[in-house]
């Protein structure tokens, strides 16, 4: 019998009875953040009157303050106030936030109004700090990753988790945008922050439930002293083994109230220059205490080795927040032109169609968890059918073939344009079906279901446990980042493209042209995928060790579903690594 699983059955904290109440803020915060960002480059242009290219530069600048800001808020959650209370402060200014937003499109006198606006918008932006890093790791954590229930438990969370995104997303896009351009953008943000003051009360009465983490300290100082360690022991040369290694005191490093054992890492043969950090040479062996800018366990040192292996990743990964944040701002004002009356009394707002990537993402999760994985699994021995890696670049790949479709369907669209002589008509509605833009929306629901639920599950089982805040963070500055690139992009196109006759994306967009812009981040987005098989070929995924009546090893890299994988028991976790290095070849080959 585990140990660790009767340790875990005294405790009534943790596990799916904490985590709903966790899930429901995350669903209300996404409601709020969709029901805003979906519709804001139509605010931005019919109601402040923004040119076109000046406000989706607006919008991918708020997505990308807003996706970077979490960096900050990882920080402060992982080493000063813990997860719990960041993700209740953060709530809360959200709230007001939302607050001023609504008091500025309605009782804000006008000539206010745009100043009010924005100061909204981004008190929004630091409130997303705190929330977005925090609320999906504080949610995984309820689940006991040494308990073989809460483990299979664990197996399908960020599938459901994400779900719950994507429901809360999708609702926002067909209703609240719907009340937006139908009744008033005052309703439409009011309902909002209504959503938010709920969830924020049932956050507060699901708090005896929770585990929570002491925040270690920043996790920064350990990255810095294993980097320090190691350059003031570049000349040892000694070899390692297991009576020169400091293995430091272990225990509680890093452990939730109610979770039986701490996480200790196996050493990997990757970024060994810095294995000397952890090396004691005769001058630590003389010196007492430890100097910690000297001398660091082995766990600190895969930890940093972590953090660097994930590092080209991320920057690898950037491109498709690129795509993503077209989803914001040219899909939309694209749509816009077109024919958007289902019958004679409906018409769909153009934000509304960002409903239909979450539609598909709703259909392809629970087909890709209980029918894909058990056929791959078939095929490939896998216990997800596919590694995390694979999962990531199929995404990649996907959000390529958006950008084809796209541009091949703007091609379409300027050519009727032309054909009906609307090119000088920007507001004109050019004879063509929105339904002509469905299949771009589905495929890049499709990319998101295989590339973000990926992410996530990536960035939270292969950070150091102290540092999983910080991981989500990183996932969300994949857009954050990516938008600031696609307001770079967008500058350079409009320099190049002004010198040489129109602007391709002017503010006549029957004019003007979109599908260029799309080939241009197709090619970007085929390059990068390039690179990105050359560093997934080279990952090391995270090895775990935990001592118990029997030696337990957790391959936490790949798992069923986006959890934790195959448990081995005496059995050295190379190989389920090696397995999994190994599949991540043969499908890039």
């Amino acid at each position: 019998m585990n140990i660790a699983s009767t340790a875990h059955g005294k405790s009534s904290k943790g596990g799916w009875n904490a985590a709903i109440f966790i899930i429901l803020v995350e669903v209300a915060q996404q409601f709020a953040f969709y029901g805003l960002a979906s519709n804001l480059i139509m605010y931005l242009t019919d109601v402040l009157d923004q040119p076109l290219a000046a406000a989706a530069k607006n919008v991918t600048t708020w997505l990308g303050v807003s996706s970077v800001f979490p960096v900050l808020g990882a920080f402060l959650a992982d080493s000063y106030f813990g997860r719990f209370k960041t993700i209740v402060f953060s709530v809360a200014i959200y709230f007001l936030g939302t607050v001023l937003l609504t008091l500025s499109v309605s009782v804000i006198p006008s000539q206010r109004r745009r100043a009010v606006f924005f100061v909204a918008l981004y008190i929004l932006s630091v409130a997303q700090g705190g929330q977005q890093p925090c609320l999906q790791t504080f949610a995984a954590d309820q689940f006991d990753e040494n308990t073989p229930e809460e483990i299979k438990a664990k197996s399908s969370f960020f599938n459901w988790w994400y779900l719950g995104f994507v429901f809360a997303a999708t609702s926002a896009t067909l209703g609240v945008v719907y009340l937006q351009d139908n009744v008033g953008w005052g309703l439409g943000f009011g309902i909002l922050a209504g959503v938010l003051l709920v969830s924020l009360v049932s956050f507060l009465l699901g708090t005896k439930r929770y585990r929570k983490q002491r925040p270690p300290g920043s996790p920064f100082t350990t990255v810095a002293q294993v980097l320090v360690a190691a350059a003031r022991k570049w000349h040892v040369t000694v070899t390692l083994n297991c009576e020169n290694v400091y293995y430091g005191d272990e225990k509680g490093e890093g452990q939730l109230q109610g979770q039986s054992q701490p996480i200790v890492l196996a050493r990997t043969n990757q970024l060994r220059c810095l294995d000397k950090a952890m090396i004691i040479d005769e001058l630590d062996a003389s010196t007492e205490p430890r100097n910690p800018w000297r001398l660091c366990s082995l766990n600190q040192v895969e930890e940093v080795k972590l953090v660097l292996r994930l590092i080209p990743l991320w920057l690898s990964c950037l491109m498709f927040g690129v795509i993503q944040v077209q989803h914001n701002t040219f899909f939309t004002k694209q749509s816009s032109t077109t024919i958007l009356s289902i019958g004679p009394h409906f018409k769909v707002p153009p934000a509304s169609l960002q409903g239909l990537s979450g539609i598909a993402i709703l259909i392809t999760i629970p087909i890709y968890d209980r029918v894909f994985v058990p056929i791959a699994r078939k095929y490939t021995g896998h216990p997800s059918g596919i590694t995390v890696l694979q999962r990531i670049g199929t995404g990649l790949v996907l959000s390529i073939l958006v950008m084809v479709v796209s541009a091949l369907v703007e091609a379409k669209r300027l050519n009727i344009a032309k054909d009906y002589n609307l090119i000088d008509k920007p507001k004109a509605i050019v004879p063509m079906r929105v339904w002509w833009l469905l299949p771009q929306y589905l495929i890049l629901g499709l990319a998101y279901a295989f590339a973000t639920v990926g992410l996530q599950e990536l960035f939270y089982h292969q950070m150091p446990e102290q540092m999983r805040s910080m991981g989500a963070a990183a996932l969300y500055c994949v857009m954050g980042v990516g938008s600031f690139m696609s307001n770079w992009i967008i500058s350079v196109v409009q320099l190049i493209t002004s010198r040489n006759g129109d602007k391709w994306l002017g503010d006549n967009i029957n004019r003007a042209h979109l599908d260029y812009f799309y080939w241009v981040l197709a090619v970007l987005s085929t390059l990068n995928f390039c690179v990105y098989v050359l560093i997934a070929n080279a990952f090391v995924y995270k090895k775990v060790k935990r001592e118990d009546k029997v030696e337990t090893e957790l391959s936490i890299a790949n798992n069923h579903g986006g959890a934790i994988g195959d448990i081995l028991i005496g059995h050295d976790s190379s190989a389920q690594e090696e397995q999994d290095s190994n599949m991540d070849k043969v499908i890039y080959h």
